[in-house]
Parts: C-alpha cells; sequence; structure tokens
C-alpha cells in the first residue's frame, strides 16, 4: 500500500512539474502590456542635394540613378556604417524626378528604392 501511494504522489508531482509551465508566459508573468510604437508620418522628405540612389550601402556600390534637388523620398530605414557614415534607405516618390522621369516625355524609369549617403 505504501508504495502504490508512494507512485501516486511522484507520478502527481511529474504531472503538475510537466504541465504547469504549459500555462505560463514565456517571460514569466507580465503585468503590463507592452508599448505599440509607430513611426511619425511627417509626410515624405525633399532632397536638398543630387543625391545618388545606390544599390546597397557603401560608396562604391553601383548607382541606380541619380536623385534631383526637391525629389520626394519616404525613409525606410537608418544605417551606420562601419567607417562612420551615415545612410539611408529611402523610397522615391511618384513626383520624384530622376533619369528618365515622367518629366522626359516618358513613364517613370528607373529604380524607386535604394541606399543614399547622409
Amino acid at each position: 500500500m505504501d508504495s502504490m501511494v508512494s507512485v501516486l504522489r511522484w507520478s502527481w508531482l511529474l504531472a503538475v512539474a510537466l504541465l504547469a509551465p504549459v500555462a505560463l508566459p514565456a517571460g514569466g508573468a507580465q503585468l503590463s502590456q507592452p508599448e505599440i510604437r509607430r513611426g511619425d508620418h511627417l509626410g515624405p522628405l525633399l532632397s536638398s542635394s543630387g543625391y545618388v540612389l545606390r544599390v546597397c550601402p557603401l560608396a562604391v556600390a553601383p548607382s541606380l540613378r541619380s536623385l534631383h534637388v526637391g525629389t520626394p523620398m519616404r525613409v525606410i530605414r537608418r544605417w551606420q556604417s562601419g567607417e562612420g557614415g551615415d545612410w539611408l534607405h529611402v523610397q522615391i516618390g511618384h513626383g520624384g524626378s530622376g533619369q528618365g522621369g515622367s518629366e522626359h516625355g516618358g513613364s517613370e524609369v528607373g529604380a524607386t528604392r535604394g541606399w543614399v549617403s547622409v
């Protein structure tokens, strides 16, 4: 009888030890919900000088197109290179004029996303 009670106790303890952690959240019990952060929507940035849109954030990377002053850009992300230079991953707005733009009589030709050095 003693061995049967001991087996039942150990079985119950093992079941609790295996099933109880399933009910807990991954990071332990959190009383407050995490804050949702959203980006500021201030509108597009306008280029203040003639930038070169590049394939990747390297000075030696091939250029995709040239951007004229006043080209609207939306910043996707910012990156700081190991050499200390800052790069912006941007998307060019529909009103942007670069090489092959709509102001030259054609449809918008060229890349719409790329990297610019700031």
